[in-house]
């Protein structure tokens, strides 16, 4: 058998601050989308845009610098520049730099929108995608609610890293650059010194802050999942609650949940208020110092007033982007925080996976064989040991035999949703692990014991099956099924929506929506996994006769319960323990007077001991209504 989900290899993304630029390389392809040029261009002009703007935002002190300096003279030189002109022309300019620079900013966020929201939607199909590969043992272990939380997580975080890894990060690089240079240049290298000694500083104290938080941002992802998977699986099992009056307590499960949930994010805001604090006295501290040098450079005459204005507007203008710097780093591993799980789920290896050069099913008299087949879910428990069996083409063979005996086994693994450990199982020669899963699938016909319908109308549902069928081929299905007329009842009839997993119909119509959906796939395989076990003796016929109808001329694999219901199979096999105990028709195995007969004796017992029951109680309901007239 394949092996299972595999999850022990390293993860693709991790918020782990050794594995950080692996992470980032791991996500290229998102920030850097393959096939599409238009999203590339869109990059490149964003990016152009937001360089243009730090361009502008840097040229924006020298203008303030120039309307300090021009208002900083005595009467001659006033009259040189033309009394008020040249300050309010720098005032105009700017006002124009700071116009330019929200300007960019704003076309930069409109053109990197859809490299943003590409990434997001290409990594939710990924996900989507995947899980719908996974394994029937993966999601028989899930739980819904925590999955769908931790997806949610994920693709947010996607946009986060995408936006602030190929906005930000880079170009704000640059500024400091840009202005370094200045200030070397108009300064000197003491006050270059004093500023990457700060930046410095405020970067250490970012990162160290950062990965510190991380831990506690785990702890809140991992209480916001466990709160949510238990409130989804309360609200799915919605009538079980009631049943035993249990609202109490699973509000209580909850809240502890959120309890745990609130604890953490009071953590996350208290570890942020650190955070913040700590930067702040970081760049003030070295501000101050700045400010102090320039002061005395004024005081001296080595400064002008402008030049004090100056380095205190780019002080405060590197602020802007020295803060944001921070933000970007605490959001990116944030971000990365969020999306390790989603990916942790996408680095798991499918248990089932096509082969390479696996071949599509070619039916020709859909004739299926097990070949000495034998199978576990666990080591130290095996389910099937060693079973041999045929169903002809057309012809329909039943499985019976008590709980636990492998009998829904039988049917997961003609789906293929585990393989054989050993043996083998095929349809006309081809052995199910060479052919294609889709079109193995695309040829097998299933009627489930329990059918649970998608929250849509009934006319969906049925179209299920074939999703291009047209609407009379829908309507034929369900005449087939024996339901067209109780549809056709309702105030909107195959408009009418089943609810929450179908759970807005009863029984016997589920049952009946699942066979029309089945007719309608009209697969030249079938299988019939106790479909009608759940039901009552008198639907059961109804359905019974419907069933008849859609296995007329398919292969068709019967999984029985109630034997009565398997009377006209071709072959019956009797499973017990794993292995074939019996085999043959019923008259044969009645006449053997063995496993089966023993089974069909104690369930015969049951049904007539259930009609003298309902009689009786027909008989009592009789009574009460012939009397209630001389009551009165």
């Amino acid at each position: 058998m394949a092996s299972k989900d595999d999850t022990t290899k390293r993860p693709s993304v991790s918020a782990e601050e050794g594995d950080l630029f692996g992470t980032v390389r791991n996500l290229w392809t998102y920030m850097w989308p393959d096939g599409r040029p238009d999203l590339k261009l869109r990059v490149l002009l964003a990016v152009g845009a937001l360089l243009l703007s730090k361009v502008a935002s840097t040229l924006v002190p020298f203008a303030y610098k120039g309307v300090i300096d021009s208002l900083d003279t005595n009467g001659a030189d006033a009259a040189l520049i033309l009394g008020l002109a040249v300050p309010i022309v720098l005032v105009i300019a700017y006002g124009l730099g700071n116009i330019i620079d929200a300007g960019f900013q704003q076309l930069r966020d409109v053109l990197f929108a859809s490299v943003g929201q590409n990434a997001v939607r290409s990594l939710a199909l990924r996900t989507f995608r995947h899980l719908h590969r996974m394994s029937l043992r993966f999601h028989l272990a899930r739980r819904t609610g925590g999955l769908s939380r931790v997806i949610e997580r994920g693709t947010k975080g996607i946009e986060t890293i995408v936006r602030f890894t190929m906005l930000n990060t880079a170009p704000t690089l640059v500024e400091f650059l840009i202005v370094g240079i200045i200030f070397v240049v108009m300064f000197g290298i003491s006050y270059l010194s004093v500023l990457v000694v700060t930046i410095w500083l405020y970067l250490y104290f970012t990162i160290k802050a950062s990965n510190w938080r991380i831990a506690i941002r785990r702890d809140m992802n991992e209480s916001d999942t466990d709160a949510n998977g238990k409130a989804i699986d309360s609200l799915l099992n919605f009538e079980t609650v009631k049943y035993f009056a249990n609202e109490k307590m699973e509000a209580d499960r909850f809240d502890v949940s959120m309890a745990q949930y609130e604890r953490s994010a009071i953590r996350i805001w208290t570890s942020l208020g650190f955070l913040n604090f700590g930067q702040a006295l970081v760049f003030y501290a070295g501000a101050g110092l700045i400010g102090v040098m320039a002061v005395m450079g004024v005081m001296d005459g080595t400064l002008t007033l402008g030049d004090f204005v100056l380095l205190n507007t780019f002080l405060l203008q590197i602020y802007r982007p020295l803060n944001f710097i921070g933000f970007v780093y605490r959001e990116i591993r944030q971000g990365l925080t969020d999306i390790e799980e989603m990916f942790k789920l996408l680095d798991q290896t499918p248990e089932i996976e096509d082969k390479p050069g696996a071949r599509p099913l070619e039916v020709d008299g859909a004739v299926v064989r097990f070949e000495d087949v034998r199978f576990h879910y666990d080591d130290d428990r095996p389910i099937l040991k060693g079973i041999s069996f045929e169903i002809p083409a057309g012809k329909t063979i039943a499985v019976v035999g008590p709980s636990g005996a492998g009998k829904s086994t039988i049917s997961r693994l003609m789906f293929r949703f585990y393989d054989v450990i050993s043996g083998k199982v095929t349809i006309d020669g081809q052995d199910l692990r060479d052919i294609t899963q889709e079109s193995l699938r695309a040829n097998i016909g299933m009627v489930p014991q329990d059918t649970v319908l998608f929250n849509d109308t009934i006319a969906y549902n049925i179209r299920y099956g074939r999703p291009d069928a047209t609407d009379a081929e829908v309507r034929k299905a369900a005449e087939l099924a024996q339901i067209a007329d109780f549809i056709e009842s309702l105030p909107k009839g195959f408009d009418t929506p089943v609810g929450e997993r179908g759970l807005k119909l009863s029984g016997g119509e589920k049952q009946r929506v699942a066979i029309a959906r089945t007719i309608l796939k009209a697969p030249p395989i079938l299988i019939l996994d106790e479909a009608t076990s759940a039901l009552d003796t008198k639907t059961e016929q109804d359905i019974q006769a419907a069933l008849d109808t859609v296995s007329q001329g398919r292969t068709t694999l019967v999984i029985a319960h109630r034997l009565s219901t398997v009377i006209k199979a071709d072959e019956i096999i009797v499973l017990r323990d794993g292995k074939i105990a019996e085999r043959g028709d019923h008259t044969e195995l009645l006449a053997k007077n063995g496993l089966y007969a023993q089974m069909w004796n104690r369930q015969r017992e049951a049904s007539e001991a259930e009609e003298i029951a309902r009689k009786k109680a027909a008989d009592a309901e009789g009574f009460v209504r012939r009397g209630t007239p001389a009551a009165e």
